[in-house]
């Protein structure tokens, strides 16, 4: 089984919860510290091959779309729900921007689900 790596930046420097929740599925969480670390989330993804990103802002727009315009990754963003990322994943995108939720069902819930349409 290969380890799912997610990328998580929070414009707040948050993004623990959601980290936590990632390992609880036994995936690889790594949480970009400090303030507007959502705007470095493509930037890290590439440098961690990581497999799916988690933006978190106000909006919960402004780091997905960057990351989807610098590095092309395929962008889902303004989401409020677990469900809503769960269908994002269900429909291939891998940047998911999403308004502040730092909560561990999140991250183990986008593992899962994840791991269901990818076979890992």
């Amino acid at each position: 089984m290969t380890q799912i790596t997610v990328v998580i930046g929070d414009r707040l420097g948050k993004g623990q919860k959601v980290g936590a929740g990632v390992e609880l599925a036994q995936g690889r969480a790594v949480v970009i510290p400090g303030v507007a670390a959502d705007m470095k989330l493509g930037d890290v993804m590439k440098a961690e091959n990581a497999q799916l990103g988690i933006s978190f802002c106000g909006s919960g727009g402004a780091g997905a779309i960057t990351a989807q315009t610098k590095h092309g990754y395929k962008a889902k963003y303004g989401m409020r729900s677990v469900e809503e990322g769960v269908a994002a994943i269900e429909a291939g995108y891998t940047v998911l921007g999403f308004g502040f939720m730092d909560k561990e069902e999140l991250g183990q819930r986008l593992v899962m689900a994840y791991q269901k349409k990818y076979g890992n």
